[in-house]
């Protein structure tokens, strides 16, 4: 744990790369101030990072970067999940907080409470999610007046075995899982992802579905193409929570070419 550590960051990539590999949660990173209002021991906490860290997924991402022939740029969260959840809608239009998973969670992976529920969310909204929102909207801002175009591909990973939270655990749990959404996952998008993960078995938005794009952008900007890359954690990784296996770098060999097919 440490006092203050970057809530963010925007690594580089190429000048006329529209690429954004987005990576919101491959983050232990409990800051100090924050940890007081977890009501979870220090051991429960580590279980429960095992559990909802999407592990070695900024690793995949900066692996796949190095490897791609124009490199992209990536967006990577440095807190936890736990802390304030930027996929998450801050407000009345999150399903999941009907399971305390809203923005700010109260509930764990299992049900069990991981704030009061009483708290005020408000500080950690402002503090963390907002601000990360607004670098977002900047960067995909960025990428549209240097290219013309915007690629938001979202590196995330899920458990082998549904978790208590999931509210829809009940569909099929494929090595590669690809969300999309109705408008901003062209055809060839989706193409280019079937074709570059070919090596595993790939499915569509399940157990996770949709994708994310700054919401100044969604449903508006049909020059922003997204998608959501879903992997099961036991084609590169020990579950929960452990060491990478060799199955992250083929992996990475399948990021980078789904970027190289998407930035010419």
């Amino acid at each position: 744990m440490t006092e203050t550590p970057p809530a963010f960051e925007l690594l580089p990539g190429a000048d006329r790369s529209p690429v954004i590999l987005h990576v919101p949660h491959s983050s232990r990173e409990v800051p100090a101030d924050v940890r007081p209002g977890i009501v979870l021991s220090d051991a429960e906490l580590e279980r429960e990072l095992d559990h909802m860290t999407d592990s070695h997924t900024a690793e995949l991402a900066g692996r796949a970067a190095a490897r791609a022939g124009l490199t992209p740029w990536r967006f990577v969260n440095r807190v936890s999940r736990l802390v304030a959840d930027p996929e998450r809608f801050p407000d009345e239009r999150e399903e999941m907080a009907a399971v305390g998973m809203g923005a700010v969670y109260t509930r764990t992976s299992h049900g069990e409470e991981l704030r009061p529920e009483d708290m005020d969310p408000a500080p950690l909204i402002e503090r963390y999610f907002r601000p990360y929102a607004r670098a977002m909207t900047e960067a995909v801002a960025d990428r549209l007046a240097a290219t013309g175009r915007a690629v938001i591909v979202d590196v995330h990973s899920y458990p082998t075995e549904p978790l208590p939270y999931e509210l829809h655990g009940e569909g099929p749990r494929p090595p590669v899982c690809l969300g999309t959404d109705g408008f901003h996952t062209p055809p060839g998008l989706l193409a280019a992802a079937r074709e570059a993960f070919a090596p595993w078995e790939t499915g569509l938005d399940s157990p996770f579905g949709g994708t994310y794009v700054p919401l100044d952008f969604y449903g508006t900007r049909s020059e922003i193409g997204a998608l959501m890359v879903e992997i099961r954690r036991d084609t590169y990784m020990t579950e929960p929570g452990g060491p990478a296996g060799p199955g992250l770098s083929r992996l990475a060999g399948s990021l980078a070419a789904l970027v190289d097919a998407v930035s010419d």
